[in-house]
């Protein structure tokens, strides 16, 4: 195990410091496979700076989740395992991100972080058949954490998303309360968390787009735990404020970006093609980016078809668009029950494609998820918490930019259909007949 810190010099933090364990950890073959696994997908295909990795942003979610910890006063031992967390938190990402996350979850039956949780203790392969020359016999990354003195299994409910643990009873300035430890989990995955923090400020960097910058020492100096909880002092409004419009315009300026939701659908359909016709998918959380366009180019047919096209960014065309603002109640309400699952999405495509008299691989119906469209799940939702005095009170509370920002809907399309160049008027004649909604003048 190394026992010498090391300085790795970030674009977005600047010096980060790398201590043992954490060392160790840096240079396993599962940390290594991220820096070929590009943080935005196809997204360079719009934005062509956007080749940054998985492997920066969980380098600077670890820097941020370290000082956050020092922020609210944890131990040492809080601080280790925060740190950790922010540093494996998407080690099993699949290849291109969150591009193929929903293919890899019908794969496995887990996401991602489940999935981490197997490999940091060894139970499912952690690399590779190529590689077992090189790394049979290897120990698993629990066994690094144990042996520096860091709670593996603390580390992996970090990372998926844990229900609160009721702890010691304690006695708070107006009620009685349990003990949650709610504000560890929030340092990952909160309103106000390390990795959000990282990946706005970083993605607003590679693409260019100035949307993405908060007040993060702002936001850092304003950060107390109250209650079991992460909240912010009145002085990090302002901020608070910064961080929601900043989250909300790179959701819809970079994230959903038309173009590159078109090129990730490509990709997905061409997954799809391959699995259809055998290809064995089974080992996409080790393949980086590479591994995935080499299996799927050798395997031929329409998924070579497809990635190919991918490659020479020629990109399917908008055949047929729904916008939110041009939706009833009624008419989004119908959409939802083609959002419901991948394979009434998938239903839908053969649909068309029949009605269209093309094959099913030219059509691509893509939506947003039925969370979103039915407003259940809003990407800029307010819920930062703000602690007034003695009480917890919500941003939108104090703020009438942030009470707007939750009646806004955080995209501007629900439905996108599209298809090969040449193909877009018949394809958009079948949508139409078939969803019943007018799309508007592309």
């Amino acid at each position: 195990m190394a026992n010498k810190s090391k300085i790795v010099h970030d674009p977005i933090h600047g010096s980060i410091t790398i201590a043992p364990p954490f060392l160790d950890i840096l240079d396993r073959h599962e940390m290594q496979r991220i820096r070929s696994v590009k943080q935005l997908g196809l997204g360079d295909l719009v934005f062509p700076g956007a080749n940054h990795t998985r492997f920066e942003h969980c380098l600077g979610v670890y820097h941020l989740s370290g000082r956050m910890g020092k922020v609210l006063d944890l131990d040492d031992e809080d601080v280790m395992a925060l740190m950790a967390a922010g540093l494996l938190h998407d080690v099993c990402h699949a290849p291109f991100s969150h591009t193929l996350e929903e293919s890899m979850e019908s794969i496995t039956g887990r996401n991602h972080m489940d999935l981490a949780r197997d490999l940091i203790f060894g139970k499912i392969p952690t690399f590779m058949e190529r590689d077992r020359d090189i790394l049979d016999g290897i120990d698993s990354i629990s066994e690094i954490l144990e042996n520096g003195r860091i709670s593996a299994d603390m580390v992996c409910d970090l990372i998926a998303y844990p229900k609160s643990t009721l702890g010691p009873f304690h006695i708070g300035d107006e009620m009685p309360y349990f003990s949650s430890r709610d504000y560890m989990h929030q340092v990952i995955h909160g309103p106000v968390d390390s990795d959000q923090m990282d990946y706005l400020l970083r993605d607003a960097h590679y693409t260019g787009v100035k949307l993405g910058t908060i007040d993060m020492e702002r936001l850092l100096s304003q950060m107390v735990k109250y209650n079991d909880q992460l909240v912010l002092k009145r002085g990090g409004i302002v901020a608070a404020e910064g961080l929601v419009v900043s989250r909300l315009l790179m959701h819809s300026s970079v994230y959903f970006h038309k173009t590159i939701r078109t090129a990730e659908m490509m990709l997905v359909k061409a997954v799809d093609e391959a699995m259809d016709q055998g290809c064995d998918m089974s080992e996409m959380y080790l393949m980086t980016d590479s591994d995935l366009i080499q299996r799927l180019m050798s395997f031929g047919g329409k998924a070579s078809d497809i990635t190919r096209n991918i490659m020479l960014r020629r990109l399917y065309k908008k055949a047929y668009i729904l916008y939110f603002s041009s939706l009833s109640d009624d008419d989004v309400i119908e959409l939802a029950r083609y959002a419901s699952d991948s394979n009434a999405r998938k239903e839908l495509e053969g649909r068309i494609a029949a009605r269209a008299g093309v094959d099913v691989s030219d059509v691509i119906v893509d939506m947003l998820p039925r969370s979103a469209l039915l407003s259940e799940q809003k990407i800029g939702k307010t819920d930062v918490n703000i602690l007034d005095g003695g009480r917890i009170r919500t941003l939108s509370s104090f703020s009438t930019l942030a009470r707007s920002l939750q009646s806004r809907s955080n995209f501007d399309w629900a439905l996108m259909v599209s298809a090969p160049a040449g193909m877009e008027g018949a394809v958009a004649k079948a949508a139409r007949n078939i969803i019943g909604i007018e799309d508007v003048t592309l």
